[in-house]
């Protein structure tokens, strides 16, 4: 397989997360190389659910020729390895490491472990907001609007800001 841009959103709300995104990072990195791009952090209020911790997420582009299984299992194996528990229900919850498959390259794939693009990126500010800092014109393969547009069209109201 040629290589792809792969985009992941990292992030966390227990313990460190900046650290925890770090280390996801560089675990990554062995596997897919370094970064292409990185986002800034941005802090959220969780989505979906009611924790007392907010979350930091960051986005990030790597490129690598592992196929979206592999690239899932290796996210996944990253997540397990720093400290994420599996999910005691069916609803979200707190946790210290996320890491989503947002993009590979304009691929589309759904099957009953992964759907990419991420299904509900264009619902979610806490994860358009970094996009936009480095892929604001990139195309979303499915929806054909820009991240920028989406963002402009998000109904989620939820506070999401830049952490310096």
């Amino acid at each position: 397989m040629a290589l792809c841009k792969q985009i992941l959103l990292l992030g966390g709300n227990q313990n460190d997360v900046v650290s925890s995104i770090r280390d996801a990072v560089k675990q990554l990195s062995l596997r897919l190389g370094e970064p292409i791009k990185q986002s800034f952090y941005y802090e959220s209020e969780p989505w979906g659910f009611e924790a007392s911790q907010n979350f930091i997420n960051q986005v990030v582009e790597f490129r690598s020729s592992l196929s979206p299984i592999e690239l899932l299992d290796l996210t996944q194996a990253t997540e397990k390895a720093l400290g994420r528990k599996e999910k005691t229900g069916t609803h979200y919850e707190s946790r210290p490491i996320d890491i989503d498959i947002l993009f590979i390259d304009d691929q589309q794939v759904e099957t009953t472990r992964l759907v990419v693009p991420h299904p509900k990126l264009h619902e979610r500010r806490f994860t358009l907001l970094p996009l936009l800092d480095e892929w604001n014109n990139m195309i979303h393969p499915k929806i054909k609007k820009t991240m920028e547009q989406l963002l402009i069209t998000c109904s989620d109201t939820g506070v999401v800001n830049r952490v310096d």
